[in-house]
């Protein structure tokens, strides 16, 4: 099925342009909810992650204790690629057992380091980037999270630049303190788009 890849950095409203294709009927597959599944008390990855970091990673509830992984993880490179041979093939696994499932004319796959991994380039046609401005990032990120600032700049300076996600995209829905109205108006128009791009592509 014809794939729109959906990215942007951390705040930028991913989640909400999502939630309007899913509007028009689209079929979203979002990796972050599908990493969170797979560390959820009974996860898939969760023995994985006890076997290679041990207990102490796990919350009361059974689920990976988030806050600490987080912590490790920024300090040390090493951690973070034992992480992501863990639960990046689940991920990636799930995704296309998603993707599969999906009705509709296309879906829309959610990614947040699309960029970052460079292999999921390859596996969407099309690449959709949601942008703001930094400080709009910052702001979103603190509010929603209860994060300082430094944490987000943190998290935004581990993530590719603004530059080059927008060097990488095919389509820009800009989300700088849109009118909801205006956002709507943008992604019906590009549903449009991509539902004749859907059609093409299957002849």
């Amino acid at each position: 099925m014809f794939a729109v890849g959906l990215t942007g950095g951390i705040g930028s409203g991913k989640t909400t342009v999502a939630d309007l294709f899913a509007k028009h009927g689209v079929a979203v597959v979002d990796t972050d909810v599908i990493a969170h599944r797979i560390t959820a008390p009974g996860g898939a990855a969760m023995p994985l992650i006890v076997h290679a970091f041990g207990a102490t990673f796990v919350a009361p509830d059974g689920s990976l204790d988030r806050a600490k992984m987080r912590a490790l993880v920024f300090s040390d490179n090493e951690a973070k690629a034992k992480l992501e041979a863990i639960t990046h093939p689940l991920i990636r696994a799930e995704t296309e057992r998603e993707r599969e499932a999906a009705t509709g004319p296309y879906v829309v796959i959610v990614v947040p380091l699309l960029v970052e991994s460079g292999a999921w380039k390859t596996r969407v046609d099309r690449v959709l980037v949601v942008d703001c401005g930094i400080e709009t990032q910052i702001a979103r990120v603190m509010r929603r999270n209860a994060f300082s600032r430094e944490q987000v700049l943190a998290i935004i300076a581990r993530q590719a630049t603004r530059e080059a996600r927008l060097a990488a995209a095919d389509d820009v829905v800009v989300n700088d303190a849109t009118p909801m109205e205006q956002l709507s108006s943008e992604v019906r128009r590009l549903h449009r788009r991509y539902v004749g791009l859907a059609r093409a592509a299957s002849r």
